[in-house]
This record gives structure tokens, C-alpha cells and sequence, in this order.
């Protein structure tokens, strides 16, 4: 008996993003003193300073949380990841912003990043992308901490949208011209206060019950942190990494944007 044996058809196997190049993305985060930047299936590719160099010096186009300098800024992202992208198709980019003065450095981001020509831009609050990076339950309220280089914000989240933020213009980098740490758990804790007191919901008081999530460069440094939980009268707790918690978790929203397209709207 002789059997035929048809050749099996090769199996139709889906290219998981980001391997096809039209599915190609950037989660981008521009601080005043450090840019970046993880390109889907790369990892984190890029963590230097913020500085541009139109002539025989550095400049810095963003500072404490606003892009100064649109077009240094469009020439940095150029610099350092313009031979990154892919020559054929666009990257979708996911941008993180401060949460006050969103409006003005988003427009001013967008523009900036139109040198990389990606299909399409999405912003997402700092402080909500650090709780996705946290894994932190957005259903409950959430207080997030971000103590970045020049910019510290206290942002209230609630079903993971912004309900109260407020910010200072300190940072870790004042340290360095004689600025005492204690005055950065001083601002932190008196933005803190002022929720509290504005707020005519049991919002604020819920989220401190469960505690702070503490980000940015400033949760690695003990003296500024030590003292957060007894002058905030809760837990406080850093995410991991905290330096690159934003892009991480503007990264998780690359890979939600492309499994999951209809997520995109509520960036």
C-alpha cells in the first residue's frame, strides 16, 4: 500500500511586535537634566544628559519641566536617535509630560519629535506612566511622587486619571548649590498638606492610607526620603528602578497600543 503524504503547509506564524517594522516604537522621556529613551525589542537604549550643542557649548533646551528650546530639542532627538529608526515604516512614540504644564511642553514635544517622523505621538502623564511601571492598582486612589533633577510633582491619580497635582520647581540637581535635602521633603510634604486641605472628597485621605509611591532620582537618595514617612504620617514606597519608571512604563503602553489599538485613546 503506498501512502501519499502531501506536504504540510508551512505554519502562518504571527511576528510578535515589535519585529515587523510598521509596529516599530519609541517611549521617549525628556528631563531637565537626563533624556530616555527604549525602543521596542531593544530595551532601554538611551540614558544621557539632556544637552544639545549648537556651537562651542552645551546647551540645555529643557528646563524644570518645559522645552525652552523646540528646535534644540528637535536636534538632540536627531543626534541620538536618529540613526536608530528603521528606514522603512514609522514609529508610533509614547511621550511622557509633567502633568502641570502639560499643554505647552506637549505641543512644544510633538514638535520636537516630528524630526524622528513617527506615524504618530501619544503623551502620557509622568506620574501615570510610573505607576504602570509599578504594576500599582489603578482603581484605587494613588498618590505618585516623582522627585526628578530640577522638577518635583505630587500628583493625585484616581481610576488612573490626574484628579490633583501640584509641583515645585526643586530637585535633586539643586543640591549640588547648597540647597539642603530637608527642603525637598519640606515642599513635598506641604504640597501634600495643601491637597488635603483643598480636597472635598475622601480621595486624598484614601490614597494616603495606602501610601506614596515615590519616583524619579530623588527616591534613591536617603537623605531626602528618610524622613517622607513620618512627616507624611504614611508608607512610603519607591518603585523599582525609580530613576526610569516613567519610560518604563510609557514602554508598557507601547505594547498596550499595539495589542490592544483602542487603549491608545485613553493615554
Amino acid at each position: 500500500m503506498t501512502v501519499i503524504r502531501h506536504p504540510r503547509p508551512a505554519p502562518v506564524r504571527h511576528r510578535h511586535w515589535p519585529l515587523c517594522r510598521r509596529c516599530s516604537g519609541i517611549a521617549l522621556d525628556l528631563g531637565s537634566a537626563r533624556t530616555r529613551a527604549w525602543i521596542a525589542g531593544r530595551g532601554m537604549v538611551l540614558d544621557v544628559p539632556t544637552v544639545t550643542f549648537p556651537g562651542t557649548g552645551a546647551v540645555h533646551p529643557i528646563q524644570r519641566g518645559t522645552i525652552v528650546d523646540t528646535a534644540g530639542t528637535a536636534r538632540m532627538l536627531d543626534r541620538l536617535l536618529g540613526h536608530r529608526m528603521p528606514r522603512i515604516g514609522r514609529p508610533l512614540v509614547v511621550l511622557t509630560a509633567p502633568v502641570l504644564d502639560g499643554l505647552a511642553f506637549r505641543t512644544a514635544a510633538r514638535a520636537a519629535v516630528e524630526i524622528l517622523r513617527p506615524r504618530s505621538v501619544l503623551t502620557v502623564p509622568g506620574a501615570r506612566a510610573v505607576a504602570l511601571a509599578a504594576g500599582a492598582d489603578h482603581v484605587r486612589p494613588l498618590l505618585v511622587v516623582d522627585i526628578g533633577a530640577h522638577l518635583t510633582e505630587v500628583v493625585l491619580l484616581a481610576d488612573g486619571a490626574v484628579t490633583d497635582a501640584r509641583r515645585t520647581a526643586l530637585g535633586t540637581g539643586d543640591l549640588s548649590d547648597g540647597t539642603e535635602p530637608e527642603l525637598i521633603t519640606e515642599a513635598v510634604t506641604g504640597m501634600v498638606t495643601a491637597m488635603l486641605r483643598q480636597d472635598r472628597t475622601s480621595l486624598t485621605r484614601t490614597a494616603l492610607r495606602r501610601g506614596v509611591l515615590l519616583a524619579g532620582g530623588g527616591a534613591l537618595r536617603p537623605d531626602i526620603t528618610r524622613d517622607l514617612p513620618d512627616s507624611l504620617g504614611c508608607p512610603v514606597q519607591p518603585v523599582p528602578s525609580p530613576h526610569t519608571a516613567a519610560v518604563r512604563g510609557a514602554a508598557g503602553l507601547l505594547a498596550a497600543a499595539h495589542h490592544h489599538p483602542s487603549a491608545t485613546g485613553t493615554l
